[in-house]
């Protein structure tokens, strides 16, 4: 078993330009290279950034078993009381952040350091324990039963990650496609497991921000997650193949390798259609505004509506800059005009954008039915 796997040093020494990995290669960029100019239609990055994060949050959250609704996310999104937000969805919210202070930093120094992955995993876990330093992880079956053990010691778990980080930055060491790199960093970061918690949820944030360090996306919005916890079983088994073969394991790396194309290609086209639907929701949204307030219609108001699904007076208020009686009365407006309807959470009345949620909905998958997946599979984490 995979208990034995000596981590490997970076470059891998096989092969992985096969022609079949290449031809997938090809297929993914593509799709990727049209979800950054699908992206670009939408005006405000701010929106697309916000709401496809919190869907990719959820996502990667429900891979760890961490299990939120819809629902319950955008109400803990209000930032009502700590009470009133479950445990699940703080979770979920705590990765949307960390996506975006990685992406925040990814984006101006156009490098991912190991500083940037600690800070990304402090958000995450909202503790600074940095990398492992005492032995006794293990990773488990749901049987209880050791299937791999990762580096214990503290230098080696630093020595592993060092090179790493020289992977991921210098693209003279490998000379092969950035897709191909972000399979092989994606494994090689869950197999040193550098930290105590949030390995699964860092490695995926890892994933996106190497597409935006490497200019393959102006936006941290693929939505990866999605497809790995649809194909959950062959993702881990996948990863634990390559352990179990070691030394000669380049067959392994090619079908994993091969995965993780995959759900690129599949992942971006299921993104291009979501942000398709968001931009021509807009566009709907806009037309029917414009005529209903005239002079008084700015662009703010469509984006607030966008930007927060679940809307207050507040927020119109500050996106508008008007007074609370102005914002009040404009969003009875647009819900006396179907395009949002009114709920009542504790003593504050709430817009939902109806819509925009539905549209999400349709590319959610069953969370429920997941779990039962779930149970069979060893958690990452």
């Amino acid at each position: 078993m995979g208990k034995h796997y000596q981590i490997p040093k970076l470059p891998l020494p096989y092969d992985l330009e096969t022609k079949e990995i290449l031809k997938q290669v090809n297929r993914a960029n593509r799709k990727l290279a049209e979800l950054k100019g699908v992206a670009q239609t939408i005006p405000n990055e701010q929106i697309l950034i916000s709401t496809l994060t919190l869907q990719e949050a959820k996502d990667s959250s429900a891979v760890e078993n961490i299990v939120t609704t819809q629902d319950d996310l955008y109400k803990a999104d209000l930032n009502l009381t700590e009470a009133a937000i479950n445990a699940s969805s703080k979770e979920v919210l705590n990765y949307r952040q960390a996506m975006q202070r990685g992406f925040e930093l990814a984006r101006r120094t156009k490098l991912l350091t190991l500083n940037d992955i600690k800070k990304i995993q402090q958000e995450l876990e909202s503790n600074n324990a940095g990398f492992r330093s005492a032995p006794g992880t293990t990773l488990q079956n749901q049987d209880k039963e050791i299937v791999y053990t990762p580096p214990q010691s503290k230098l080696e778990i630093e020595k592993a990650m060092q090179n790493l980080e020289q992977y991921i930055n210098d693209p003279q060491m490998h000379d092969v496609d950035p897709l191909i790199k972000m399979a092989i960093i994606h494994h090689q970061f869950e197999s040193i497991h550098p930290f105590y918690d949030g390995n699964g949820r860092t490695g995926r944030i890892i994933n996106i921000l190497y597409l935006v360090i490497n200019g393959l996306l102006d936006l941290p919005i693929l939505y990866l997650s999605r497809y790995i916890t649809h194909n959950k079983g062959d993702y881990y088994r996948l990863i634990q193949a390559i352990r179990d073969k070691d030394p000669d394991n380049s067959h392994e790396w090619e079908q994993w390798i091969m995965f993780i194309l995959k759900g690129v290609e599949e992942t971006a086209e299921e993104t291009i259609r979501l942000v398709k639907g968001i931009s021509q929701l807009m566009a709907d949204y806009k037309a029917k505004l414009r005529p209903i307030f005239g002079r008084q219609y700015k662009h703010d108001l469509l984006n607030n509506l966008f930007y927060h699904p679940y809307t207050k007076i507040e927020f119109i208020q500050k996106d508008m800059m008007v007074q609370r009686k102005t914002a009040a009365k404009y969003l009875e407006i647009i819900v006396d005009n179907g395009l949002l309807e009114k709920v009542k959470i504790g003593h504050t009345n709430y817009y939902i954008n109806v819509q925009l949620i539905d549209l999400f909905m349709h590319h959610q998958l069953d969370t429920t039915e997941e779990i039962n997946v779930i149970e069979s599979i060893h958690r990452i984490e």
